[in-house]
């Protein structure tokens, strides 16, 4: 595709696109592969080092405890019950869509956020490979009010998917106003 063409991936509206840069899908790619090792460790030290089973939680800040989930469903605990192996297809599906969407990016945030969901959903899926479960334990909370325990994959996967929103609210209105 040339400049002066309209298009690029991700949806939005058609504006001229930006010129293919590989650059971009390898940053993606090399994202993914960060998260994918920062969220692996930080799971084993939790495992392992921290030794949090046995533990059950830990204090860290005021704010904020080490707490050990065995997590069997999804997001925030829905649609449990379902077996692993459901999760494990669904998520390898995404993996291998978000990556054909990764290698035809053409913009900055598309890639990165690609490359953190794709990271945290190949690390969850090592969990239940490993672990029939995944591992969760950071557990944010203030007085009596108490935010779900998740991990590092999840936050990748949440700030890829505010990130590609946020780069179609701009493709938006980049096509609104320019």
């Amino acid at each position: 595709m040339k400049p002066t063409e309209t298009g690029g991936t991700g949806g939005g509206a058609s504006f001229p696109a930006v010129p293919s840069s590989p650059r971009w899908r390898l940053i993606g790619l090399i994202t993914a592969l960060v998260v994918l090792v920062v969220d692996q460790a930080s799971k084993a030290w939790i495992l392992y080092w921290l030794e949090l089973p046995a533990r059950g939680s830990v204090a860290v800040m005021p704010f904020l405890n080490f707490t050990m989930v065995w997590n069997h469903a999804v997001t925030f605990g829905m649609f449990g019950g379902h077996g692993r192996w459901l999760f494990i297809i669904i998520s390898s599906l995404a993996v291998l869509g978000l990556l054909v969407v990764l290698l035809r990016s053409r913009r900055r945030l598309v890639s990165l956020a690609c490359g953190g969901i794709i990271g945290g959903a190949i690390g969850n899926v090592i969990d239940r490979l490993q672990y029939k479960a995944v591992v969760d334990f950071l557990h944010f909370h203030v007085g009596d009010w108490s935010w779900y325990v998740f991990n590092i994959a999840d936050s990748a996967i949440v700030c890829g998917v505010g990130l590609w929103l946020l780069d179609s609210f701009l493709v938006e209105r980049r096509s609104q106003h320019g």
